[in-house]
Formats: C-alpha cells, sequence, structure tokens
C-alpha cells in the first residue's frame, strides 16, 4: 500500500482503519502505561484489546522476558481509545511508546510524516524472522512510498461470506463456490425464516468508518463504483454507488438482523454463534470464533470467497502490525519484541498454550503448513489464505484509483470523511432517509476532501 504523488503534502494525524470491530475486553495497563519510557532492559508496548493482544500479553514474561531479559510495559485499551493514544503519541514524537499496533491504513501515513522507524535493516540482520515468509501482500501494505518497510503483521485478514451449510441443505439449496451479490440475495430470502427466529443475512449497518462503511465500500467496489475518480472527482453521486448503497440497504432491511442499523461485527459474530442469521458477509477472522471448541455452530459453516458482481475478486485486506516509533530508545530491543510476536515459533506457542484456533493467522506461509493448524482451521484456511492473496489494495474496482485501499480510502481524511458518510448511510438503513438523501449529503462531504487534493 503505497501514497500517491497526488497527495496532499500536509501533515495530518491519521487513526487506524478497522476491518473489524473488536468485542471491548477491559483495558489494562503495565509498569509503562503511567508515562514511564522504556528502560534499557524494558520496552513499553501500547495495543489494541482484541483477544489475541491478551494471549500476548499472558505469554509474554514467561517466553519472550525470559528468553531475553527485556521486560515488556503493556498499555492495552479498546480500539478507539488506542487509536487516539497511538496518533497523539507518535504525532508528538513524545517516546513515551516504543512499539504499538498499527494497521495497513496508518503505517504508509504515518512513515511519511517520519514518526516510524524503517525495519529493512532489522529485517535483513534477522534472519531467523524469514521475510520471505510473511505473506506478500501483508509485506506490500506495510512498504511506504520511499519503498522501505515499516511494520511487521501480528495477523492478517480479508473478507468471506460464511454461511450456514445445514441449513441451506435442509433447504434444498446450495451455495455457488464464488457466488455473485444477486446470488446471496436470492438465497437470504429464502432461508430467511428457515428456523425459528433466523434471518437470511447478518451485515454491518452501524455508524463507523471501519464498521458498515468496511463491508459496504467492498461491495461498491465490485458494482463498479469508487469514492474518487483517478482524477480526485468525489463519485458518491455516480449509478454504480447508488446501485451498490441501495442493495446493500435494501438486503439487510429486507433479509437482514433485528437493529442492523446498530449491529457491528460483534453484534453479527454473536448472531452467527446463536444461530440467527444464515448467513454473514464480514472478517476472515470471525471464522476463528465460530469453530472454536463450544461454539454451538462448530463444523456447521461453510466459507467462501467474498460475492463479487463486475470484479473477479472482493474481499478486503487488513493487518493489525507492528510499528516502531522513530522517537523509540530502545529500537533494537523492540525490534526483539516484534521478531518474538510476529515470528514463527510465537503462533507454535499460542497453539499450544492458548488452542490453534487462537493462532493470529492470515500473515506466513508457513503457518499454512503447521498440521495442528490445518486440522483445526481446515474449514476455513484455505479460503482465508486465497482471500489475503486475491486482495488487490491498489486495483480493488474497475476503474483507477487515485489512492490506495480496499475497504477505505488511504488518505488522512478518511478517519473522518468515512465517519460522517457512515452516520447517513445508517440512517438510510434504519429508514430514517432514502438512500439518494444520504449519499446527496455524502458527496457533498467528499467533495470537500477532494478540492484539497484536485488543488495538489
Amino acid at each position: 500500500m503505497r501514497t500517491q504523488s497526488r497527495r496532499s503534502p500536509r501533515t495530518l494525524i491519521a487513526v487506524a482503519a478497522i476491518g473489524t470491530l473488536i468485542t471491548p475486553l477491559a483495558a489494562c495497563s503495565g509498569a509503562g502505561g503511567s508515562g514511564s519510557s522504556g528502560g534499557g532492559d524494558s520496552i513499553n508496548v501500547l495495543m489494541v484489546n482484541n483477544p489475541q493482544m491478551v494471549d500476548l500479553q499472558k505469554l509474554t514474561a514467561a517466553s519472550f522476558t525470559k528468553e531475553t531479559g527485556i521486560k515488556v510495559n503493556f498499555t492495552v485499551l479498546p480500539e478507539n481509545d488506542v487509536r487516539d493514544k497511538i496518533s497523539q503519541d507518535f504525532a508528538n514524537q513524545a517516546g513515551q511508546y516504543d512499539v504499538a499496533t498499527l494497521s495497513n491504513y496508518e503505517i504508509p501515513i504515518y512513515a511519511k510524516n517520519g514518526w516510524l522507524h524503517s525495519l529493512d535493516e532489522y529485517v535483513e540482520k534477522d534472519t531467523a524472522f524469514d521475510q520471505d515468509d510473511i505473506l506478500p501482500p501483508m509485506t506490500k501494505a506495510l512498504t511506504a512510498e520511499d519503498g522501505k518497510l515499516y511494520g511487521e503483521p501480528f495477523y492478517g485478514e480479508s473478507s468471506f461470506l460464511m454461511y450456514r451449510k445445514d441449513v441451506l441443505e435442509k433447504e434444498g439449496l446450495k451455495m455457488p463456490a464464488r457466488p455473485t451479490w444477486k446470488q446471496v440475495a436470492e438465497l437470504a430470502a429464502k432461508v430467511d425464516g428457515a428456523e425459528p427466529g433466523m434471518k437470511g443475512i447478518c451485515l454491518r449497518g452501524l455508524p463507523g468508518w471501519g464498521e458498515v462503511m468496511a463491508p459496504l465500500t467492498t461491495v461498491v467496489n465490485t458494482f463498479g463504483g469508487t469514492w474518487f475518480d483517478k482524477d480526485w472527482k468525489a463519485r458518491l453521486d455516480s449509478k454504480e454507488f447508488k446501485e451498490a448503497t441501495q442493495f446493500y440497504v435494501d438486503l439487510v432491511r429486507e433479509h437482514g438482523e433485528a437493529g442492523a442499523a446498530q449491529s457491528g461485527y460483534a453484534e453479527c459474530l454473536n448472531n452467527m454463534t446463536q444461530g440467527k442469521t444464515a448467513m454473514w458477509y464480514d472478517a476472515t477472522a470471525g471464522a476463528g470464533s465460530l469453530e472454536a471448541k463450544g461454539s454451538p455452530v462448530k463444523g456447521k459453516i461453510g466459507y467462501v470467497p467474498a460475492p463479487v458482481e463486475k470484479t473477479d475478486s472482493s474481499g478486503w485486506l487488513y493487518t493489525w502490525a507492528w510499528g516502531i516509533q522513530k522517537a523509540s530508545k530502545n529500537p533494537e530491543n523492540a525490534w526483539k519484541f516484534i521478531s518474538w510476536a510476529s515470528g514463527k515459533e510465537y503462533e507454535k506457542l499460542v497453539g499450544e498454550k492458548a488452542g490453534w484456533s487462537n493462532v493470529p493467522a492470515g500473515k506466513r506461509t508457513s503457518t499454512y503448513d503447521i498440521p495442528e493448524y490445518r486440522k483445526e482451521a481446515a474449514a476455513f484456511a484455505d479460503v482465508t489464505r486465497d482471500a489475503i492473496a486475491a486482495a488487490k489494495p491498489e486495483d480493488p474496482g474497475v476503474q483507477p484509483r487515485p489512492a490506495p485501499g480496499i475497504q477505505f480510502v488511504g488518505i488522512p481524511e478518511f478517519t473522518d470523511l468515512g465517519t460522517k458518510v457512515s452516520q447517513e448511510i445508517s440512517s438510510a438503513i434504519a429508514g430514517r432517509q432514502s438512500v439518494d438523501s444520504a449519499l446527496k449529503k455524502s458527496q457533498k462531504l467528499a467533495e470537500a476532501v477532494a478540492e484539497k487534493y484536485e488543488a495538489s
């Protein structure tokens, strides 16, 4: 993922795009959370509170610290809070935190602003890390426009369609190997009510540029639409953007979950797990929870690529990755932590200690050669890897783009723009306004952003 030459030169603070909404956990802070900089034998790590990170925190002392003597002071916060804290600390180059969890949205932007350490020198020296084993789309997405690497993935994901195999079979229906959105809509109508309280499909409707706008933007892409054309003309009022948005809104209103306008990743995951929906289009990361030990739907779910219309693929690309703050006084120790946390042996450690369904996958080729992981993730492992490989951040639609990104537009302003547009779309899902009204307002918002780039 690279920035473009026509991009505005102004330094802007950006917060990370998000492909999933993580279920909130209690925030917790290590010794470094109070603001002290890590010492020579310690580092301060600021990270999101998702389950995989919580596993990491639990495993660090007995593994990494024991092996290296480096103490890790964790500050663990909910997504919105951690993004705010990271943007403040890194933008000011305060140096309070050595390492932070960043995404493939913000790493190219932070790198351009001079807030991150390049990792190339560390990767070159640390041959055991084996950068060639990192899935190519992840390496590319974490490489900035200067050609240097600024992040290492902790886990990666794309998006796909999850469906109840048993429900479709009972209804005499068959899921196509590579479904179109029109086929998905037809199936949703037929399985709506197949079981008491079951809806046809769950789609995010919750406001948020990383919530409803993530899946909706992939639908826009494959329907032939785009937020901006190659000349930075806002295109939210185009026929293709309208068609995709109307399709999405109609589908979730007619055959989607109750309270769709307030449903995000967490709500859809719960609905799918509890048998309240027959299909769900969302992050590939959701499969691990559906197939986890004790899940009521374990073994009942089928997985197929993200539905398409005019494109060959439409799955998104996302990763929570590690970045080292440029102002860190402990970059060498910071790299040692990253090398361990994103290394091959860490995945085996998680599998043995926390269970193979909890392995932070989607980043290394070698993960898919681990027999225990393949057995545990047999239903979705290959579909996930194929979805990541097929993702095209620089060419996700049918026309050239001025900035990279599949479920987001890779510019700093998208955090604000996407959030405001999402509020309009969510309002349409709730029935408070028409899609035409929502997109008319959204077009004006996008035009205001486009003006900055058209003039540069």
